[in-house]
């Protein structure tokens, strides 16, 4: 028979954190791959747990080539646990390829769940959380992350983001410069641990705070844009027949043009035909 692959959640901060299945799962596992196998080694111990499997290396630099020897395992009937440092495996942690590739070999993947540094975040960040989206760490390049955040400019749900202590004052100001100065937004940084700190406000202002230096782990949330709100046709009947127009005139049919100003401005669509074609008559 096949094996299984679990994939646990370790503490993001306290080790009280920890999900109970994890000392189970940790005792019983044929093979435990570890993003760092010191900082196992310490959960363990703080667990008061010992592990009779093997015990093997799965982190960034080495998980191309040890996909291949695990989901060997897995075909043969073993049981593999895979931990990260912190939180859950695969979220902007090794785990996709070794997930993608049980998958494809039809093997039994699960889950221990648990804490989270990406929901954490959320949840105290006092912004919106019905609707959000996880964008992980942006680019390092200037140019690169600059482009990534403006195609992020209209996006209307809540994003949260991994930064670098000592890149987030950087990305900050980049923020406030493609979503405006006044973005909501919060820097959560150390979450659940001794010197947790949750600091809010516009992107602008966390950026000038963030100038005088941030240390530990760094988790931004911030607002997605406000939705636009209907345009009042009474007033702005020649600004809409002219953007209808302008989308005529780069080749839209009327319906096409109509449609795409609709969806730009608010505008019901059977109010901006009726304004359109009470102009032509």
């Amino acid at each position: 028979m096949s094996g299984v692959l679990v994939l646990a959640a370790t503490p993001i901060g306290q080790v009280g954190d920890a999900p109970p299945r994890l000392a189970a799962e940790l005792a019983g596992a044929d093979v435990v791959a570890a993003e760092d196998t010191r900082r196992l080694k310490r959960l363990l111990t703080d667990l008061g747990v010992e592990t009779t499997g093997r015990v093997t290396s799965y982190f960034e630099g080495n998980e191309a080539a040890r996909t291949p020897v695990l989901l060997e395992e897995l075909v043969g009937g073993a049981r593999v646990l895979l931990v990260t440092d912190a939180g859950m495996p695969s979220v902007s942690d090794p785990g996709y390829r070794l997930v993608a590739a049980a998958v494809e070999a039809g093997i039994r993947v699960t889950a221990v769940p648990g804490p989270s540094a990406v929901l954490t975040a959320l949840a105290v960040s006092g912004l919106p959380v019905d609707r959000f989206c996880f964008e992980g760490f942006l680019p390092r390049k200037a140019g690169e992350r600059a482009t990534r955040l403006a195609g992020l400019a209209a996006e209307e749900r809540t994003m949260v983001f991994f930064e670098a202590p000592h890149r987030t004052a950087t990305t900050l100001a980049a923020m406030a410069d493609a979503f405006g100065a006044d973005r909501p937004g919060a820097v959560c940084r150390e979450l659940t641990k001794t010197y947790e700190e949750v600091r809010r406000g516009g992107v602008a202002e966390l950026a000038a705070w963030a100038e005088g230096g941030v240390r530990g782990e760094v988790t931004l949330v911030v607002a997605g844009a406000t939705p636009p709100g209907p345009a009042d046709i009474a007033d702005d009947a020649d600004a809409l027949r002219a953007a209808v127009g302008e989308q005529e005139a780069a080749g839209m049919s009327r319906k096409d043009a109509i449609k795409a100003v609709a969806a730009a401005t608010g505008v019901g669509r059977r109010d901006l035909y009726d304004l359109v074609h009470r102009s032509d008559d």
